[in-house]
């Protein structure tokens, strides 16, 4: 039997002899499958993999994961955020039966393989893809959150580099957690004070432990090769109230003489008789390497798929705003949350709501659902790289998870946070308000008229982009049980509620709303308007306008422009010339998507795309819109224009 089993929980009180003799074995095998695994690849970081499998092997023998409950959701999670060391986190599950080691070290870095040059979700025991350094302590702040709010008694464990903590997103995810007491969250730090431009104090001197006690932390330093000492240290910290951060003193490249203290390794594979010195070294030989090397012709391993959970939520009956409300999208949107919320805040066998603001509670509408479910609701301050990414990692936790912000904020700023949340698999709602020239007098710098181009350039993002306050309720309500990542964007005006020719709101009692579906607004046979969002209401009046004149006009109005139906959108124009209407970027949002759409078709079809064609004034939004002649007198004239 295995000694360390003894280690799982911490149920040891020490480490024992014999626990120490196994333990040193299975990061000698690591660190021959690492070795093999870059030098295999050509590439990779073997350094940094050596100097952290003392903690990884540590790590894994004592927190609650196991190779048959990776995707169970009662268990610990381990983050990985120096996501370089993937050869020595992948050797090390390997060590613990995750997988075979002779699955990964032969097609490490392999193309189509799942075992990645950076940590991915692929891998059994891979909690979440952190990319480039300095995001995994912010996803290690979403999964103790999540687990917080889900009652659960599992920690989070996140493993960090020494270089990275230097990093903003890192001291913002620091002050979160400390903010927010997260007793079941702990930080180990592979210190090797080596990076890849070289020392630490060379390349951007920092003090670390001055670093996290100055947020709130405790901190512990230990010999991060000492099985003993990283135990005890992880013991304590399960145990104390409060944030706790284990700064464990690292030799990079460890059990390699000539890699041991050298910055070259840090991302250098070994090769030659280097390599033949490295196994000899760690116990291995030439010939285990050269089976590697046969093996990396062969069969690919499989990866696992991850599943994204459907969340267990009442969603409640709509709200219907009739054309007497005055009413503006975000309102509508927070309403609907707080309804939601309150429905369903701390009913047993519902899905946990998470809400995050970044000190905008008031603006963006989130203010009521946090007095409904004070509880959930989290105000990470003015930190909003961090938040984008504790949001996501939640979202991958068993909660619903939503953020808002203005747009500018939820999208431009945090874009490559965002598409690691898409390449997680996260099912963030990112709701975004102040979005496109409708920010008014906030100017330039505020007027985020590129949401739908940005999230157009990942592969899962939905992004809803609603009329009035009644799509909005709608949308909002259909988003919250949405597995995967949706963004809802809207702008800050009170708008009219959209009607039908009757008077009755188009998207009131009986309408349902539906990710891609494109509504006819108005039937006509000369012209086609295509709108998105707050332009729906334009188009209208421009039909109106063109009604007076004789000039019969179809509008049109997709709120999910990047699932919009290609086929359904031609049937509906024909062969009519299309104007297309936007709050957005005239060359990213739905004007560009429906002009793809038609070349792609092999259609030729007159088109005129109105949008924002340069950076805006400060102002009112409709002045500023105006300036831009998107008005409904300009939509009407471009109409003309194209018929004549």
């Amino acid at each position: 039997m295995d000694p360390t089993t003894e280690m799982k929980g911490f149920r040891a009180a020490k480490v024992s002899p014999e626990m120490t003799t196994e333990l040193k074995e299975k990061a000698r095998k690591g660190r021959v499958w690492s070795v093999i695994a870059t030098s295999a690849a050509k590439s990779g970081h073997p350094g940094g993999a050596l100097s952290s499998m003392d903690i990884y092997m540590t790590l894994l023998a004592a927190a609650d994961v196991s190779s048959d409950r990776t995707d169970c959701m009662e268990r610990d999670r381990i983050v990985i955020s120096h996501g370089h060391t993937s050869a020595g986190f992948y050797s090390a599950l390997a060590a613990y039966g995750f997988f075979s080691p002779e699955e990964m070290y032969p097609n490490f870095r392999r193309t189509c393989s799942p075992f990645q040059g950076h940590v991915e979700r692929d891998v059994p025991g891979v909690d979440w893809g952190t990319g480039n350094l300095g995001q995994g302590l912010a996803a290690g702040v979403g999964f103790a959150l999540a687990a917080r709010a889900r009652g659960s008694n599992s920690k989070t464990w996140v493993v960090m580099g020494d270089g990275e903590q230097v990093k903003g997103q890192v001291s913002e995810a620091r002050r979160i957690a400390a903010k927010e007491k997260l007793n079941n969250l702990t930080v180990l730090v592979d210190w090797n004070d080596i990076q890849i431009s070289g020392r630490i104090e060379e390349v951007m001197p920092v003090n670390i432990p001055a670093l996290w006690k100055a947020d709130g932390w405790h901190v512990i330093e230990c010999d991060g090769h000492s099985y003993s000492q990283i135990y005890d240290a992880m013991r304590c910290a399960v145990t104390h109230e409060g944030c706790y951060v284990i700064l464990c003193r690292t030799v990079m490249g460890k059990g390699v003489s000539f890699m041991q203290n050298i910055p070259d390794y840090h991302g250098k594979a070994a090769s030659g008789e280097d390599l033949a010195t490295a196994l000899r070294e760690l116990g291995a030989d030439m010939e285990m390497f050269e089976k590697a090397l046969e093996a990396r012709k062969g069969e690919l391993p499989k990866g696992r798929e991850v599943i994204r959970c459907v969340p267990d939520l009442e969603t409640g009956t709509p709200v219907t705003y009739t054309k007497e409300d005055k009413k503006d999208n975000r309102g509508a949107f927070g309403k609907a949350l707080a309804q939601v919320g309150e429905l369903n805040y701390k009913k047993e066998g519902r899905t946990p709501i998470i809400v995050f603001d970044c000190d905008l509670a008031g603006s963006v509408k989130v203010d009521g659902f946090a007095k409904a479910c004070p509880d959930n609701f989290i105000q990470s301050g003015i930190q909003e790289h961090a938040t984008a990414t504790v949001a996501g990692a939640a979202s991958a936790a068993g909660v619903v998870s939503l953020w808002a912000a203005f747009g500018v904020f939820g999208a431009d700023e945090v874009y490559n946070q965002q598409r690691l949340n898409d390449i997680n698999k996260a099912s963030v709602k990112t709701v975004l308000t102040h979005t496109g020239l409708d920010v008014g007098e906030d100017g330039m710098t505020h007027q985020c008229i590129d949401y739908v181009g940005l999230f157009r350039n990942t592969f899962g993002w939905k992004v809803i982009v609603p009329a009035d306050p009644n799509q909005t309720d709608r949308a909002t309500r259909w988003m919250l049980k949405e597995p995967g990542n949706v963004c809802l964007a809207m702008g800050r005006s009170v708008l009219p509620v959209v009607l039908k020719e009757d008077g009755t709101p188009f998207y009131g009692e009986g309408y349902t709303f539906n990710y891609g579906e494109i509504d006819v607004l108005r039937d006509g046979k000369d012209a086609v308007i295509l709108s998105m969002g707050h332009f729906a209401g334009r188009a209208i009046a421009a039909h109106d306008l063109l009604a007076a004149e004789g000039i019969s006009v179809k509008v049109l109005h997709c709120a999910s422009p990047l699932g919009m139906d290609a086929q359904k959108l031609i049937e509906l124009v024909g062969d009519k010339p299309l104007i297309t209407c936007e709050d957005h970027h005239v060359n990213t949002g739905i004007g560009s998507i429906s002009s793809m759409m038609f070349a792609r078709a092999g259609k030729a079809v007159r088109i005129v795309n109105m949008g924002v064609t340069h950076y805006g004034c400060s102002g009112p939004g409709s002045e500023v819109m105006a300036e831009m002649k998107l008005s409904p007198a300009d939509i009407a004239s471009e109409v003309k224009g194209i018929l004549n």
